[in-house]
């Protein structure tokens, strides 16, 4: 069993799904456990906690009690530079995240994804495949159950694993057996000092710790990505995937088929993929790998890649509404993602973008607006970057500060029959929803009132 020394005593620094999940794992272990949390922690959280017996405070913290504590779990949503964690640091305190904690207590195959784009898909559907072929499998961080929650209360032989770079930077002895880089663009750079450097780092922290028994699955049409390649010292075995055959990958599409050249070859029919596009291919090359990798058989990854029903949120089709196409992309919080969604389009498009700016640029899909766009509808408290960018184009545009219902009218009056409204923000969603996942969900509310 992976274990390092154990501390006396752990102090969790936030009470969501990350947090709860693991400061139970602390209690199970047998840390003196305290949980610390500056908003509201929901009534779910509020009673597992207290079902392990876990003393918790919210809407604010007892410094004292979280200062004198041998190591701190900090959720990935606090920043680095959170007043209490600055003081942390000044005295020397350990601070990792939720993964880091879990990672000691397991010896389960890691498999984990990140990047700016396509990780929740891709961690899925490696999911969807591991999952229909009979493995001992669990789905964790960004989505799923905590992984620390799962270590705690079950045993699986598999863990796949959404990453964030949040989730990522505080992350030391973690060793992930297949690691998953999708690509890197511009995001969270709010973050990260607005520097771009440091968001690549970030993203590259999954490949620490890995050996040559380990993968490294990642995009070879990356710019980020090759450049990078010979910075981090890798020691995995590599294998880069790409859409087209080309020197160094060992999965691409060739006359229609898609191959996978190693470790055990295989191949399938491109047009029988349950996802389309382009971006989804990456996906989908990226998830056989991995399967791949992790012992699947072929027959196993061919039918799964086949019937996946894809996820909540990203380019999901809500409805058509006297001959308007309503589709769904909120989980596209940075620019990459809604050029994805744009190049993906096959009708005008009315674009619906705008909330919390994360420094886009947004000229990344600047030609694809002129292109496939009829009019946009700026979401947002602050749209006064994205009118600076975009009315200069000349389309039609609606501006709208309140609410998801204005936003849904606005588009369907400037949208023609045939055209498609498409939801695809490129921001966060934290200045009028309570995440990604609420906007989506008000937008096909109302979008079905129409």
């Amino acid at each position: 069993m992976k274990t390092n020394d154990q501390k006396k005593r752990i102090a969790v620094l936030g009470a969501g799904e990350s947090g709860s999940g693991a400061a139970v794992l602390a209690k199970v272990k047998g840390f003196d456990t305290f949980v610390s949390d500056a908003g509201t922690i929901k009534i779910k959280y509020k009673e597992l906690l207290e079902c392990y017996d876990i003393p918790w405070e919210e809407e604010g913290h007892t410094e004292a009690k979280i200062l004198n504590a041998d190591e701190v779990v900090k959720s990935p949503g606090i920043p680095n530079d959170a007043p209490l964690v600055r003081k942390l640091k000044k005295q020397g305190t350990p601070i990792i995240s939720e993964i880091e904690f879990a990672g000691r207590y397991t010896n389960a195959m890691m498999i984990c994804i990140t990047g700016s784009n396509g990780k929740t898909t891709t961690t899925s559907l490696i999911y969807h495949i591991l999952k229909s072929a009979g493995k001992d499998v669990g789905l964790a961080g960004n989505i799923g159950r905590s992984l620390a929650l799962q270590v705690a209360t079950e045993r699986h032989d598999y863990y796949v694993i959404e990453l964030s770079s949040f989730q990522l930077d505080n992350m030391y002895d973690f060793r992930a057996n297949i690691a998953v880089l999708m690509n890197i663009t511009p995001d969270h750079l709010d973050r990260y000092g607005h520097c771009m450097q440091n968001y690549v780092d970030a993203k590259f922290r999954i490949t620490q710790n890995q050996t040559p028994d380990d993968a490294f699955v990642f995009w070879n049409d990356d710019p980020i990505i090759r450049r990078e390649l010979t910075r981090h010292g890798l020691k995995a075995r590599l294998y880069p995937f790409a859409a087209v055959k080309e020197d160094g990958a060992i999965a691409y599409v060739e006359d229609g088929e898609v191959e996978i050249n190693t470790p055990i070859a295989f191949n399938m029919e491109q047009e029988e993929l349950a996802l389309r596009g382009t971006h989804n291919l990456y996906n989908s090359l990226a998830a056989g790998i991995s399967a791949n990798l992790a012992g699947v058989r072929n027959e196993d990854i061919r039918k799964a890649l086949s019937d996946f029903q894809g996820v909540p949120h990203r380019l999901e089709h809500v409805c058509d509404v006297r001959g308007v196409h309503f589709v769904n992309d909120s989980k596209a919080t940075n620019v990459n993602s809604c050029w994805y969604a744009l190049q993906s389009m096959t009708t005008k498009v009315v674009l619906i973008l705008g909330g919390k700016d994360k420094g886009n640029d947004y000229s990344e899909i600047e030609n694809l607006v002129r292109q496939k766009c009829s009019g946009l509808v700026y979401l947002g408290l602050h749209n006064e970057k994205l009118h600076a960018f975009f009315d200069r184009l000349g389309l039609p545009v609606a501006d709208v500060q309140t609410s998801m219902k204005d936003a849904v009218d606005a588009a369907y009056r400037l949208a023609k029959k045939g055209d498609t409204v498409l939801l695809s923000p490129c921001c966060a969603s934290f200045d009028l929803f309570k995440s990604y996942e609420d906007r989506g969900e008000q937008f096909k509310e109302c979008v079905r009132a129409l």
